[in-house]
């Protein structure tokens, strides 16, 4: 099948004027028309039918683009799916769930069958490689996570680094010297996953300004124990645990109390996570909330103000939330 980026290649054009040509959305010079329109013949394009009927009226969808790799936490990631249908119902729209690994050939062809009038993308790397991609075509995005550079994008989502440095200079305030980051698994730091980045850097930063000792461990799903252990072996000295993997809260609580750790007696944890989750183990976790309602809602709001034609910030960054519950105490000095 011929694509619009194979006739935008032959033309020496953008996807988007070879849109810009099919939709007559905006001028462009007669010689650029005639090479797309050249380009068109030779190929023998034939635009998707949904791309002509829709031609200067909206479809009323969104899509979110979410791809289930390894190492995501899928209950977090559906409470974002089901904030933004709520929120896309107020406006009228409806919401496709892309869940397969939409690269740049994935990106296109959602662009290209003008199926949706906007996308929402998730699950959002550091350098992420469809980032350049997403900036050149003709259609609205915004980004739940926050890449190494925002220039021409639109995100949104919790302050992840100021969540971490919440959580060390709660537990420094309590009088804890010795700390450790329990993160996502391994994978999740292998694609420089934005959100678990950020968290590292914000959790690092606030132990060394502390003059605590600190350390990071990833974690897979089972390897709670293993990992208490580890810490514990490395950290004699260790009062106080971040943890950043929704997955893990009860196991990590069940594996130091069996290694003789009471919670908050002899160690103190403290989360980044949904209040529910925090609320709902046996020992209720001090934590910093994972606002996945309110940044869906915004996600879609910015998207919906992009189609309006509506000017909207690069950055939208919510502040974190800290509840203080029963797992912190103070440190007691032996």
């Amino acid at each position: 099948m011929v694509r619009i980026t194979d006739v935008a290649r032959r033309a020496g054009v953008s996807p988007s004027t070879v849109s810009y040509v099919l939709s007559g959305k905006r001028p462009i010079s007669v010689e650029t028309r005639q090479r797309v329109e050249d380009a068109i013949r030779e190929l023998g394009y034939r635009p998707h039918a949904g791309a002509r009927a829709l031609a200067g009226r909206r479809s009323n969808v969104l899509a979110l683009v979410v791809p289930l790799r390894a190492g995501i936490h899928v209950p977090t990631v559906m409470r974002f799916a089901v904030s933004m249908v709520t929120t896309a119902r107020r406006h009228d729209h409806d919401v496709l769930l892309l869940t397969q690994e939409e690269g740049e050939e994935g990106l296109h062809r959602v662009a290209d069958t003008a199926l949706v009038d906007g996308l929402v993308m998730m699950d959002v790397q550091l350098d992420d490689p469809r980032l350049p991609l997403l900036r050149s075509l003709d259609l609205p995005s915004v980004l739940i996570g926050l890449p190494a550079a925002t220039e021409g994008l639109t995100c949104v989502d919790l302050d992840f680094r100021a969540a971490a440095e919440a959580c060390v200079e709660h537990l420094a305030r309590l009088g804890h010297r010795s700390v450790a980051l329990v993160g996502s698994p391994p994978e999740v730091y292998v694609r420089r996953t934005a959100f678990a980045q950020r968290v590292v850097q914000g959790f690092t930063d606030a132990a060394d300004r502390s003059g605590m000792s600190s350390s990071v461990r990833p974690c897979e799903p089972g390897a709670a124990r293993e990992v208490a252990e580890r810490l514990l072996r490395e950290q004699p000295a260790l009062t106080g645990v971040v943890v950043h993997n929704e997955a893990l809260l009860g196991p990590l609580l069940d594996a130091f109390e069996h290694l003789g750790l009471r919670v908050p007696a002899d160690l103190s944890l403290t989360a980044i996570c949904p209040d529910e989750l925090a609320e709902s183990v046996r020992v209720p976790i001090t934590s910093v909330a994972l606002p996945s309602a309110e940044v869906g809602e915004r996600a879609v709001e910015l998207l919906m103000r992009k189609l309006a034609g509506t000017a909207v910030p690069e950055e939208t960054l919510l502040p974190p939330r800290m509840t203080e519950r029963a797992s912190t105490g103070r440190r007691t000095v032996s």
